[in-house]
């Protein structure tokens, strides 16, 4: 008796990826291709969340045999075809399709070459499962984890392995790794760890979609185009952005100034309201206590919390400058910065919460992070370097 054993639903398993990286819960996608919850979750827990390895044939390398291949291979050998004559039609070299024949052939297949078949094999052995170095070592992994309790991303963690410990080579390990062995349970971090990265997701996704915005509010002054081209370069410490970010039903906002260079950060309190009067109040405050040399410029939207920017002008040596209206781009460091602090201030939520303490608790813990774009040096670092006598 024939016992393959049960085939790969190959053709089955890349539109269930498909619909679930579209943003298709797990339930509707298992419904829409015909498969039972309980074989979706287990994909899904068996790829980490994410499609396995070459899954999508549009987009392999040619250094692999495709799934279409290995059709043409059956085909082909079923017509009492010779493995030379087989590689010529393919344009593969002899050895290649010989070493797929070796390979992917078992007794129990009675010397008859099933493309399928052969084709789940060779992306199973593709997967090579294996535990990571974090499972293995103890200490490795407690020191990734105490940095993911602080907020840090796993890609400055692994810089901070190798400043912090370059005698220890084996402790090197990619941030690649570190995703790994949160998202796929296989490295020893514990899962609720996910709560600690940027997004919060609990399911790695490829994309995110661009939030969209509004203009509130037309009243510029000085446009961006009239800035001084050094603050375009990021050349000196002083070169502000600003924006606020906003809570549910725009009844509570957080005031945001972020330094283009030195990505230095400094936090608003608005405990009674965000318009022009009360914004000018709290940000009066907040630029008295930043040096003199570093108030060159401040750029921000549009937005009727700046109709008395007139009354601010005065704390910077350019003055104020607005971007386009629509165009949040035109503020990078700062719209930047707002996506990390909504780690900490979620959308939706009452920001009104929030006294000045906890803005100062959050100020410290992004000033004192290391970031890539500075050469993994912090903001803290940068901007009391600059502004030191």
């Amino acid at each position: 008796m024939d016992r393959r054993g049960r085939k790969r639903q190959l053709d089955v398993e890349s539109r269930y990826w498909q619909l679930i990286l579209s943003g298709v819960g797990t339930v509707e996608a298992c419904r829409a291709v015909g498969i039972t919850r309980k074989t979706g979750y287990r994909w899904r827990a068996e790829s980490g969340g994410m499609p396995p390895l070459r899954l999508d044939e549009t987009r392999r390398s040619h250094r692999y045999l495709s799934l279409l291949e290995r059709q043409r291979i059956a085909t082909l050998r079923g017509q009492g075809l010779g493995v030379r004559e087989i590689a010529r039609r393919l344009d593969r070299s002899p050895s290649t399709v010989s070493r797929e024949l070796r390979r992917n052939l078992r007794p129990h297949d009675r010397d008859r070459y099933d493309a399928d078949l052969a084709h789940a094999r060779a992306r199973g052995r593709a997967r090579r499962p294996r535990h990571s170095r974090l499972f293995a070592d103890t200490g490795l992994r407690e020191e990734v984890q105490r940095k993911l309790e602080l907020e840090w991303s796993p890609e400055q963690v692994a810089r901070y392995l190798r400043r912090a410990f370059p005698d220890r080579p084996a402790w090197h390990v990619c941030h690649e790794t570190i995703y790994q062995a949160i998202f796929g349970g296989k490295g020893g971090l514990r899962r609720e760890l996910t709560k600690r990265l940027r997004t919060g997701r609990p399911l790695r996704k490829r994309r995110r979609r661009p939030d969209q915005r509004r203009v509130r509010f037309v009243a510029p002054a000085r446009l961006i185009d009239q800035r001084s081209p050094i603050v375009l370069r990021r050349g000196r410490v002083g070169d502000w952005e600003g924006d606020l970010i906003v809570g549910r039903m725009s009844q509570s906002a957080i005031g945001t100034l972020v330094d283009r260079k030195s990505r230095y950060l400094r936090l608003i309190h608005l405990p009674n309201g965000h318009s022009a009067e009360q914004l000018l109040e709290q940000l009066d405050a907040v630029l008295a206590t930043i040096p003199a040399v570093a108030r060159w410029s401040l750029t921000w939207d549009q937005g009727s919390e700046m109709a008395l920017h007139d009354r601010l002008a005065s704390h910077f040596g350019e003055g104020i400058f607005f971007a386009h209206a629509g165009s949040p781009w035109m503020r990078p460091t700062n719209e930047n910065t707002n996506g990390l602090l909504r780690q900490y201030f979620p959308k939706g939520s009452n920001l009104a919460v929030h006294d000045p303490a906890a803005l100062r608790q959050v100020e410290d813990r992004l000033n004192n992070r290391p970031r890539k774009v500075l050469g993994w040096a912090t903001p803290a670092e940068i901007f009391h370097q600059a502004v030191a006598p």
